[in-house]
């Protein structure tokens, strides 16, 4: 299997698969890493690892449609099986959408359907979760599609709220399990313990 990142930022969840495929703990390969911030820790980290990397934004390709089949072709010249969102902050395009549909794959910070939705990332998610009283959060992988966090659920989590739990406190535990679950999905998607509908480990061109 090898995997395309997408990553706005850090790309800790990125880093952590990386981790696991030299571990042999997750059978893939990184094969790329895209990013629209041209002074994110992803492209650092893709660079640090020697995994081809680009910047490709509405800096480098003004015109949407234009951007969208750079990111399409990019990873069609990687020969990518996967895409992982790995805190990838712009909506994707139809040409991506559409070219790999049912193999775009994101973690999102809570069990959603509850917190999801435009505007529900990073500590918005953890602060929600915490005003509205829960006593339960936690990781959802999902399948991405044109709304944000409607896709069908692929695997969950579930990650405890503790009393006198901060928006980071919370944040911290949850990213933690974050790394591990992702890893564990995709280690069962290899296997063929779960199937997702773009890609088949018996059917891989």
């Amino acid at each position: 299997m090898r995997l395309g990142f997408l990553a706005s930022h850090n790309g800790s969840n990125m880093q952590a698969l990386i981790e696991a495929c030299k571990t042999g703990t997750l059978q893939a390969t990184p094969a790329v890493v895209i990013s629209n911030n041209a002074d994110s820790g992803a492209l650092a980290r893709a660079k640090r690892e020697s995994i081809p990397y680009y910047h490709l934004s509405a800096k480098t390709h003004p015109a949407p449609e234009r951007l969208d089949q750079s990111i399409v072709d990019t990873l069609l010249a990687h020969h990518v099986d996967i895409v992982i969102l790995a805190g990838y902050m712009k909506k994707l395009g139809s040409q991506t959408l559409t070219r790999f549909a049912g193999a775009i794959l994101n973690i999102h910070p809570a069990l959603l359907p509850k917190f999801g939705g435009q505007g529900m990332y990073g500590m918005h998610v953890h602060e929600a979760v915490l005003a509205a009283g829960e006593s339960e959060t936690g990781v959802t992988v999902h399948l991405v599609t044109e709304e944000y966090d409607t896709g069908a659920i692929i695997g969950q989590e579930k990650v405890p709220v503790l009393l006198g739990d901060t928006p980071q406190s919370l944040q911290a535990r949850v990213l933690t399990t974050e790394h591990a679950f992702f890893k564990s999905v995709l280690q069962k998607i290899v296997r063929g313990e779960i199937v997702i509908p773009g890609y088949s480990v018996f059917n891989i061109e």
